[in-house]
């Protein structure tokens, strides 16, 4: 077959136009599949919303997205009324049967004992509708664990933390007690 192809021209042609086919065929169905980060909106802080976190784990503050054209919809009616009640709001985006994801639903449970805590699992097929909270916390994948800190202890703008992956019940419990400390904080510097 080599030798074929080393001397007939026309079936190298033949090949070389095939291989640009499949390349341009690869090059038009890759390009819609990148993705662009859409930039946070400021709006009433009535409602829990986020932004990026910059490291996991670590508090940020969560400005309000805006309720204007475009403006993903508030989150469901429980996770407002708890947050607009001061409590502490625990969202867990899970992928139902995956193992990690069990794990940290059962590590939430033993918030139920917890006074002040609401907490949330959500499977990630219905993650669009606390889109108002994910895409502001920058949540890009499961099990995600979010921490809105209470409305009363922040002035004007949310807070919230953003934990991936697995989560021991000690894990759960201290995220959810950082996000109520009201003391103050002390930088570190190694």
């Amino acid at each position: 077959m080599r030798e074929k192809l080393n001397d007939n021209p026309l079936a190298q042609l033949a090949v070389v136009g095939v291989l640009l086919l499949l390349a341009g065929v690869f090059v038009m169905t890759s390009m819609g599949k990148g993705g662009s980060e859409e930039g946070e909106e400021e709006g009433p802080a009535a409602s829990p919303a986020a932004i990026a976190v910059p490291t996991e784990g670590s508090p940020t503050s969560l400005p309000a997205v805006s309720s204007g054209v475009g403006a993903p919809p508030p989150p469901p009616r429980p996770v407002t009324d708890a947050f607009a009640a001061g409590d502490t709001v625990v969202l867990l985006f899970i992928r139902p049967g995956g193992i990690d994801d069990q794990m940290v639903t059962a590590a939430l449970r033993q918030l139920h004992s917890f006074p002040g805590v609401a907490a949330f699992v959500v499977p990630a097929s219905r993650i669009a509708r606390y889109a108002e909270i994910a895409q502001g916390a920058n949540v890009n994948r499961v099990p995600a664990l979010v921490v809105l800190r209470p409305k009363r202890l922040d002035a004007a703008v949310s807070t919230a933390s953003v934990h991936y992956g697995y989560q021991s019940p000690e894990s759960v419990e201290q995220a959810v007690i950082d996000a109520g400390y009201k003391g103050r904080t002390v930088p570190y510097h190694p």
